[in-house]
């Protein structure tokens, strides 16, 4: 994949159902869980990708 974002998404839904299956028994408690873990990461993601675009690598590019 050549988009950081799509790499992202594999990421969160994968370690989001690796959460579901491991920790929920019903399939609705999976659902639930799968969607809050993945909106986390997500979220998280974004947020720690917009506080690092104000700290760019090389100040005196």
């Amino acid at each position: 994949m050549k988009s950081h974002v799509l790499n992202l998404l594999l990421f969160a839904s994968c370690i989001s159902l690796f959460f579901a299956v491991l920790y929920q028994d019903t399939k609705r408690d999976r659902i639930r869980h799968f969607l809050k873990w993945f909106g986390i990461l997500i979220g998280a993601a974004f947020v720690l990708g917009w506080i690092m675009y104000e700290f760019p690598r090389n100040p005196y590019f």
